[in-house]
């Protein structure tokens, strides 16, 4: 049996939504269209892949397995699809703050026929756009889900709170974490959850809290309504460039290399 990979795509839609009208606006279909895909899909491997009660959506255990299965499989078959559609570009991902112009210049420079491309990604997404081929490599912020990828270590820097401009805190010259105490900080899991530093940091501007970032990000995130404060005992935040551990192509191995020699440098 030929697996068929649009429903497979539909399939992850609806499992990580858990819901088929949510999983059809982002997937930009009518609902009806998806559920008779979903259908399609169980008659084929002749398994319920989905529990559906006025409660709501659940995963059967046969739909955790698929689930489990179907994601590698489908990052493997974009990945491959985009080796093969964009052979002549290399895409370098980043997150916001971080400086990559010196490495991308001079990988491109080296290779005048490429196309070198950058993408900016989120703490939502950055390491989903290695695993699924959108870049080829991309600079992430630790921590991040390890498995499937090789890491390496560019630099670190601190970690810095971002505060309301008439927080008791706004005028330290810098902070202890202990000072943090019953401060109530915006994370993005705070709910109802944050899709982007620019909301949480919106978040804290309007109704107070603190956020901790790296100071890059504070930086790049500018705010008239907030400033930022150094943090004295917080560990840094660490920066690596990441990659596929199935993909040690020519040009993946010469810009590490690239990127090591500039962070040697200072």
């Amino acid at each position: 049996m030929d697996l068929d990979l649009r429903k497979l795509r539909y399939f992850v839609a609806v499992a990580e939504h858990l819901g088929f009208g949510r999983a059809a606006e982002a997937l930009h279909i009518a609902q009806p269209v998806l559920s008779r895909q979903i259908r399609a899909l169980e008659s084929e491997l002749k398994v319920q892949l989905f529990d559906r009660s006025s409660k709501g959506t659940r995963l059967t255990p046969a739909g955790e397995q698929l689930l489990a299965d179907a994601r590698p499989l489908l990052a493997q078959a974009s990945a491959l699809l985009r080796r093969v559609g964009v052979a002549d570009t290399f895409t370098v991902g980043f997150m916001p703050g971080l400086i990559i112009t010196p490495a991308v210049r001079l990988l491109a420079s080296r290779h005048p026929g490429l196309r070198v491309d950058v993408l900016r990604t989120t703490w939502d997404d950055q390491v989903e756009v290695i695993h699924d081929g959108r870049v080829d490599v991309s600079y992430v912020r630790l921590p991040v889900p390890e498995a499937g990828l090789r890491l390496l270590p560019v630099f670190t820097e601190p970690r810095v709170l971002v505060v309301p401009t008439t927080h008791r805190l706004a005028g330290k010259e810098s902070v202890l974490e202990a000072d943090l105490a019953g401060e109530r900080q915006v994370q993005h899991s705070t709910p109802p959850g944050f899709r982007s530093v620019e909301e949480k940091l919106e978040h804290v501007a309007l109704h107070g809290g603190v956020a901790v970032l790296p100071l890059s990000t504070a930086l790049f995130y500018s705010h008239k309504d907030l400033v930022h404060v150094p943090i004295e005992d917080i560990a840094p935040n660490e920066v690596a460039l990441a990659w596929a551990e199935h993909r040690q192509t020519p040009l993946i191995t010469e810009f590490a290399a690239v990127v090591s020699e500039i962070a040697r440098q200072g």
